[in-house]
């Protein structure tokens, strides 16, 4: 091979090894990397509802524009951060802390009351989400609903989140996964430090050493229960005793 193809093709295989080694951007979760004006995916869409529940109104997208150029200064502003339109690793960091705060001192404001249910849809197979839920809450019903035909199968979805079964922990990081909530599959113990404790509004994930489920707009998405085994939507409530629960800040 001549050298100057020989230079071409290393430089291009640099670039893929290099691309391959970094998470996509669809797919960071909130806080791994820094979000300025340009951005897109669902930790941007995660910056933006976490704006709206902090008092500035933005539009949940997943697109970092001029307008959620503009709310993020003034949040920052209001904050005392430096007002560049900016979101760095640490200030992501700290507005979790702000969003978990808010929480806890507000269980009984207007904000916290119960949201709309998701359906079944007539085939009991896939849920729908209600239409005033979080794109966040959409993605992960969205995401559920892909593996509603998968086996149950132990140790499925841990080593990929793509995986021909599932148990009960990989299918709920799957759906998690699709609201861009997780990075990485977890298991039943690793769910259990997962977010922040406590139900959620939208999201509330229950777990212990041995199983795990997730509720998700009012519907329970756990691979066992009544009639087929698997990742499936499930009809019927589950007693949360000996569970830990656990959810997103803001849903």
């Amino acid at each position: 091979m001549p050298l100057r193809c020989l230079r071409a093709f290393s430089g291009a295989l640099l670039a893929l090894v290099a691309a391959l080694a970094l998470p996509t951007a669809a797919s960071a979760a909130f806080g791994d990397r820094e979000l300025r004006r340009g951005d897109r995916g669902h930790d941007v869409r995660v910056l933006q509802s976490w704006l709206r529940h902090l008092g500035v109104p933005t539009t949940v997208d997943g697109i970092f524009g001029a307008g959620t150029e503009r709310a993020l200064k003034r949040f920052e502003r209001e904050q005392g951060w430096r007002a560049d339109g900016v979101l760095t690793t640490r200030n992501a960091a700290q507005m979790r802390k702000l969003m978990e705060r808010r929480e806890g001192a507000g269980e009984n404001d207007e904000d916290a009351a119960p949201p709309a249910r998701a359906r079944l849809s007539r085939n009991g197979r896939t849920a729908v989400a209600p239409a005033s839920a979080p794109e966040e809450v959409k993605r992960a019903i969205a995401y559920a609903n892909r593996i509603t035909r998968k086996p149950y199968r132990y140790g499925g979805g841990h080593a990929s989140f793509r995986d021909s079964g599932y148990d009960c922990s990989g299918a709920v990081s799957y759906a998690l996964r699709g609201a861009g909530l997780l990075k990485r599959p977890l298991d039943s113990r690793g769910l259990m430090r997962w977010g922040s404790r406590g139900k959620g509004k939208w999201i509330t994930v229950y777990s212990r050493s041995s199983h795990a489920y997730v509720v998700i707009a009012g519907l329970r998405f756990d691979t066992s229960g009544p009639g087929e085994s698997g990742p499936r939507w499930r009809r019927q409530a589950r007693s949360p005793r000996g569970f830990v629960a656990r959810h997103w800040p803001g849903l």
